[in-house]
């Protein structure tokens, strides 16, 4: 019978260790520094310079009280596998960690006067190599030869500029939760609305990026074309950029073509591609300070627009130009979306599929909003309240995404034929300057001559050994 009593819960193919191994792996190892993307002034070490003035104005609205912001846990993907951990908005804001290793990790704003915190990180630091300390190699979840160094508390403090403490020593916190306090999670999206600096920065980097990969999709079409699910191979394509460049995409990409892409969050990516049809890729790169990117193209997957998918195309194109010609600080949020569906309800009625333009029965054909902030989250700052956000006026540093679309499913029979089963969506980054907006990502183009001539551009330069 097997002797089990020295055998941990840390998977299903583990062995017992003997009192000679443990001893054996306790001695002899020699110090190993962190990673040089984790030590102090790396590009990954923005907290020193943007961090502190964010938890001085959390403070300032929470006098007296106890807050409590958790980076999150780890969740199971299937049986003892993890899904790869992302640390939560607020926590990476207030903190500038992002990494995988923040798994449990608690940001505490210790009340230290009347009109002040103290900020204590709570954290899982290294496993000691000595005393009988086992994790390090047999901990699946957190051990160090399992999943990669943490930093000591040391190391942890000079990052960050936070007093650190021991995980275990939190206890259960009594105060305001992010997790559960609606108020303190209100205040925590609607102080992230307005950008820094540093976080425009960011953006930029993340919409760069994104930039390289839609370029990298043009280039492979002629594989993805081949391929029985050549939407597959786009997602797959995109995301290569995505986890080269940075922490990977910032949502789920959406490579529709044909009909799909009248499912506004189509995911499943299972389709082949026709060289007739249109795709649509919504897609964006996360930077390793998680910030994203969210852009949108619809493209002739032969490199040329039909004559009535150019017709629908510019139709929507005309709305996201109205849309962007609105935003200003002192516009209503609402303001662009109202300006891109007038312009796509008149279209409507101009071809006959409305009988006239007012009114609201244009949404039958576009469906949802045409746009939202955009930062740490795809979705930003959703946790505002309406008259912060929805119902309230835009301000300069504020990002966000303009996107009106045009879905016209495959069985709607209010629709002539020849329009049934094509969905456009175009959608760009801008930033709110002191009189309008900046475009982050008009080095995409987005007329249909422009787009035509870069696919031709990009489809000709391509290495041979790919043709």
């Amino acid at each position: 019978m097997t002797d089990t009593t020295s055998r941990p819960h840390t998977g299903s193919h583990d062995f017992p260790v003997s009192p000679e191994l443990s001893r054996f792996m306790a001695a002899h190892w020699a110090a190993s520094p962190l990673p040089a993307s984790a030590q102090p002034g790396s590009p990954l070490d923005p907290a020193a310079a943007v961090t502190p003035a964010r938890r001085a104005r959390l403070s300032a609205r929470f006098p007296g009280e106890r807050l409590i912001i958790r980076a999150g846990e780890l969740k199971v993907r299937s049986n003892d596998c993890d899904h790869r951990f992302r640390p939560h908005s607020a926590y990476a804001w207030l903190t500038g960690l992002t990494g995988e290793d923040q798994a449990g990790h608690v940001l505490v704003m210790e009340p230290s006067g009347p009109h002040a915190h103290e900020p204590v990180l709570y954290l899982r630091p290294r496993s000691p190599r000595a005393d009988g300390n086992e994790e390090f190699y047999r901990d699946r979840r957190y051990g160090e030869f399992w999943v990669g160094r943490r930093p000591e508390l040391a190391e942890a403090e000079r990052l960050t500029g936070i007093r650190c403490a021991h995980l275990d020593g939190l206890g259960t916190p009594a105060g305001r939760d992010a997790d559960s306090d609606t108020e303190l999670a209100m205040v925590l999206s609607e102080l992230r609305l307005v950008k820094d600096a540093w976080e425009v920065r960011q953006l930029e980097l993340a919409v760069d990026h994104t930039t390289a990969g839609f370029e990298d999709v043009v280039r492979a079409l002629p594989r993805a074309l081949a391929h029985p699910r050549g939407e597959r191979w786009i997602e797959g394509v995109f995301g290569l950029r995505a986890r080269a460049e940075g922490n990977g995409t910032g949502y789920e990409t959406i490579a529709a073509s044909g009909a799909h892409a009248c499912v506004l969050h189509w995911i499943r990516n299972d389709g082949r591609l026709n060289g007739d049809e249109l795709l649509l890729l919504d897609a964006g790169v996360e930077t390793d300070t998680l910030y994203t990117a969210d852009i949108t193209r619809t493209l002739p997957l032969s490199g040329r627009f039909s004559s009535v998918q150019r017709q629908v195309y510019e139709l929507v194109l005309a709305g996201q130009e109205a849309g962007m010609a609105a935003l200003r600080p002192g516009a209503s949020f609402r303001d662009f979306h109202r300006a891109g569906m007038r312009v796509i309800a008149e279209g409507l009625a101009e071809w006959g599929v409305l009988k006239h333009a007012e009114g609201d029965l244009h949404r039958r054909y576009t469906l949802c909003s045409s746009g939202h902030m955009l930062g740490l989250d795809v979705h930003d700052c959703a946790k505002a309240r309406a008259e912060t956000y929805l119902d309230g006026v835009l301000e300069e540093g504020q990002v966000l995404t303009v996107e009106p679309g045009l879905y016209l499913q495959p069985d709607d029979e209010t629709l002539p034929p020849e329009l049934r089963g094509i969905g456009v969506r175009i959608e760009d980054d801008l930033v709110v300057t002191a009189d309008g907006a900046r475009l982050m990502s008009g080095a995409l183009p987005r007329t249909v001559d422009g787009i035509e001539e870069w696919m031709g551009s990009l489809l000709e330069s391509r290495p041979r050994a790919n043709r």
